[in-house]
């Protein structure tokens, strides 16, 4: 009996601790429409995509949703063994289609949201990228000339006695000074991002803290606030769609928002909607998170009964404005950055050259 439980357990911890890629879960998710919308029974559509083949992860996902499927439960139950795979709006979407009988369209649906996502997410990453390379660049060029390069020639320096220039006695004074700390800098910085880490994992208060100061960024707070915005709006307009109520839809998009910030907007909107209220009259009172314009298009919505059609508009608005946002950053942040790069390493160079030129100045035939 022990035995039987211990391996339940470890079943159980096996399928909670499961994840996923990104893009295993849209091949999983796009297969699956696919198949069921060529008429293909649910129990036979998830054996045929365990019998391609894949990595352990989606075949252990697989054979749980067979195996539940088989037990003539719901594939919405299943999906909840795997809260690490699949969210609450996912689940949901899934629950609404097998009641409805429109799971196929319910997954094609899922799918192209989950593309979307992924397409609109990669678009904020590597908007980032190329500012990260060059930073990178920038430190493992000075790190090289300060405690590498330089220190090797600083003792001809010193031993001419002669009055060295103010850049390159700074120059000195750092290169020892990360000569002697530069580990001990290394190991409180790596504390510092690990303590850091925890503290926003276990905190609920640093993560609105941190949640709040990316908001107020000049360049990154405007790119997250577009990005958070398409992505909510586009959730709403989906479950909307599938027939979701409109306080359990504003629940689910918060549980959605991975934003604390924003979480916590859509939750009070939800209340607020619960109350008898309308969604632009709670928004407007968010103005740092939801611009004007955005509010006014939602009470068009709300009177003119197309809210549905409203949230797909405001994505597509919003989505077009981070592709935009992105396309300009690297033209915007590059210049600033070379700018920066150069000034650093002519720094250095124009230390190790004036000492130099100051020898060959004072050497006669």
């Amino acid at each position: 009996m022990s035995k039987a439980v211990t391996r339940l357990r470890a079943l159980y911890a096996g399928m909670v601790g499961t994840r996923l890629s990104m893009k295993e879960h849209m091949f999983l998710i796009q297969r699956l429409s696919f198949l069921l919308g060529a008429g293909i029974p649910l129990h036979a559509a998830l054996s045929m995509l365990r019998e391609q083949g894949g990595s352990a992860r989606l075949t252990r996902v697989l054979e749980e949703l067979t195996s539940e499927i088989a037990n003539g439960r719901a594939l919405a139950r299943g999906m909840t063994h795997f809260p690490h795979v699949f969210g609450e709006f996912e689940i949901n979407m899934v629950r609404i289609g097998e009641s409805s009988g429109t799971l196929a369209r319910n997954l094609s649906c899922l799918a192209l949201e989950l593309k979307k996502r992924a397409n609109l997410r990669a678009r904020v990453v590597g908007a980032f990228i190329y500012p990260a390379v060059i930073a990178l660049a920038t430190l493992a060029i000075t790190g090289f000339l300060m405690l590498y390069l330089f220190p090797r020639i600083m003792p001809i320096f010193l031993s001419l006695h002669m009055k060295l220039p103010l850049t390159t006695r700074v120059v000195i004074a750092l290169s020892g000074f990360l000569m002697h700390w530069g580990i001990v800098l290394l190991v409180l910085a790596a504390l510092s991002v690990v303590a850091t880490s925890y503290l926003l994992h276990q905190s609920a208060r640093a993560r609105a803290l941190r949640d709040k100061t990316a908001l107020r960024m000049p360049v990154m707070g405007a790119l997250l606030r577009q990005y958070y915005l398409a992505d909510a709006t586009r959730t709403l307009g989906l479950l909307l769609q599938s027939g979701v109520p409109i306080t359990t839809a504003l629940s689910l998009t918060a549980d959605t928002t991975r934003h604390s910030v924003y979480k916590s907007a859509y939750q009070e909107l939800a209340h607020a909607v619960e109350r008898g209220e309308r969604i632009s009259v709670p928004a407007a009172r968010y103005p740092q998170l939801f611009p004007a314009v955005f509010v006014q298009m939602l009470a068009v919505g709300e009177t003119s009964g197309t809210l549905i059609e409203t949230c797909g508009y405001l994505s597509e608005l919003h989505e077009n404005d981070v592709e935009e946002f992105t396309k300009n950053l690297s033209s915007l942040v590059e210049p600033a950055l070379m700018i920066v790069m150069g000034l650093i390493v002519g720094f250095i160079a124009i230390s190790i050259i004036s000492p130099i030129y100051g020898i060959t100045q004072n050497l006669h035939p």
